[in-house]
């Protein structure tokens, strides 16, 4: 399945997957709050993440989540 974002097309479910994975992870460990509204940041982390190449579900969260992490820590120091 197949949806226009912007010029690229991406795999909703791909994407889908990603998200739902990283979130988790990231709602459980309190860097995003727990609510149903998607985190338009992560969301965006995982599309380029996914326009650079990386199709693999697993890894596409794990380094979705160590980019959100790495931003959330630069920015607790400005």
């Amino acid at each position: 399945m197949l949806v226009g974002r912007g010029l690229q097309a991406v795999n909703v479910e791909l994407v889908s997957d990603a998200y739902a994975i990283a979130a988790n992870y990231l709602r459980r460990s309190g860097a995003i709050p727990d609510t149903l509204v998607t985190n338009e940041h992560l969301l965006e982390i995982i599309i380029k993440l996914l326009q650079h190449g990386e199709f693999n579900k697993i890894r596409l969260a794990n380094k979705a989540i160590s980019k959100f992490e790495a931003l959330q820590d630069s920015l607790e120091f400005v």
